[in-house]
């Protein structure tokens, strides 16, 4: 038996319409993209289920969902270049290979920003102008200190190879003007001692017994030779006296010739073997004194000699040596033959050689003791 089934009815009523939200307006929906079914069309069972009011299509303005049913994109980038530019890649960083995504924004789908060019080259530091003055003083200075450099060196050089100069013995200029500023008692002692001047090393004792004043260098107080040897040199003055022995058997003139030599003129003097073996017979003037021991004493008295040039002074010394009672000698000898071993003349015996060479030493001494007063005396009045 079949019976009839009733008909369906064509559309559900519609549901009741909620009220519509004041607080925020609700975006619109997009519309349904399937289409409804006919209204003839019989509904299938999953299709009864689903509310009629979601396959209504919206009337109007008003007519939206409640439910926002699309998804909110996030911000698009500007690619266009206008915006912040895209970080350059590291060269170390390998390339993709595959194909990058599409960007979204301006332009074509699928296509990068241009690549920033990375910097390979090194940041060099700021050139600073040249300044012209500055150059000219740098050049200025490297010549003259080269200048002042090879001055020095040729100065060394040069004064390497000229010989030296011998340097002046001190109180040697002071020693020029002693004759007129030492005391008479100062020069010639009234008493000299001798200790170890005569024949066999046997002590003496000079007195003195004649003064004579200070003379230029002439004839009359200098021997010819030793007057033509010294005024070259500047001969400034002569100091003579005489002395006798302790026993008032010999009597003795001391000469003190003062020069203008310099000090290597002075050194030259004695070289040679001595300034007596130079002159050869070279006898000094001897000095004789009324009313004394030496009153007899002449040219014809001297029986030996000695000539003395010490290199520190600017002296030369003479001494000559006679009997004092005037007996005449035939030929003088130089002290050093008169000293001479196995000498059996009266010359040699009497010890007249040892009295002159013994007394210039005595006197060499007294002159560098009152050198060094004088200097020591001016060292004192700075």
């Amino acid at each position: 038996m079949s019976a009839e089934a009733p008909p369906l009815p064509s559309a559900a009523p519609a549901a009741p319409r909620p009220a519509k939200a004041t607080s925020a307006p609700q975006p619109h929906a997009a519309p349904v993209s399937q289409p409804l079914p006919p209204a003839s069309a019989p509904l299938s069972t999953r299709q009864a289920a689903v509310p009629a009011r979601a396959w209504a299509a919206p009337t109007g303005a008003d007519d939206l969902p409640e439910v926002e049913t699309t998804t909110r994109l996030r911000a698009i980038r500007d690619t266009s270049g206008t915006g912040r530019p895209t970080r350059p890649t590291p060269r170390s960083m390998p390339r993709p290979t595959t194909a990058p995504p599409p960007t979204y924004g301006y332009g074509l789908a699928g296509t990068l920003p241009p690549e920033a060019p990375v910097e390979t080259t090194t940041r060099l530091r700021p050139v600073r102008p040249r300044r012209t003055g500055r150059v000219l003083a740098v050049t200025a200075c490297v010549v003259l200190g080269g200048g002042l450099i090879g001055g020095a060196l040729a100065g060394i050089w040069l004064a390497s190879a000229e010989p030296a100069r011998p340097a002046e013995p001190a109180g040697y200029t002071e020693a020029k003007d002693l004759w007129h500023n030492a005391p008479v008692d100062t020069l010639f002692p009234r008493t000299l001692p001798g200790p170890g001047a005569g024949p066999g090393a046997a002590a003496r004792t000079w007195t003195r017994i004649v003064v004579a004043p200070d003379t230029p260098c002439s004839p009359a107080v200098l021997a010819k030779g030793l007057r033509a040897t010294l005024t070259p040199l500047g001969c400034e003055r002569v100091l003579r006296a005489t002395y006798t022995d302790a026993t008032a058997s010999s009597v003795i003139t001391v000469s003190l010739v003062f020069t203008r030599a310099d000090a290597e003129a002075q050194r030259t003097l004695g070289q040679g073997g001595g300034l007596t073996a130079r002159l050869g017979e070279d006898v000094p003037p001897a000095l004789s004194g009324p009313s004394t021991v030496a009153a007899r004493f002449g040219a014809r008295q001297r029986a030996s000699w000695w000539l003395s040039a010490p290199a520190d002074l600017p002296v030369v010394v003479t001494a000559v040596s006679g009997f004092a009672d005037g007996r005449a000698v035939d030929r003088p000898q130089p002290a050093d033959r008169a000293m001479a071993r196995g000498r059996t003349d009266a010359t040699a015996q009497s010890g007249l050689g040892h009295e002159a060479k013994g007394i210039t030493g005595r006197f060499e001494s007294l002159l560098r003791k009152a050198v060094a007063a004088t200097v020591k005396e001016k060292e004192n009045a700075r």
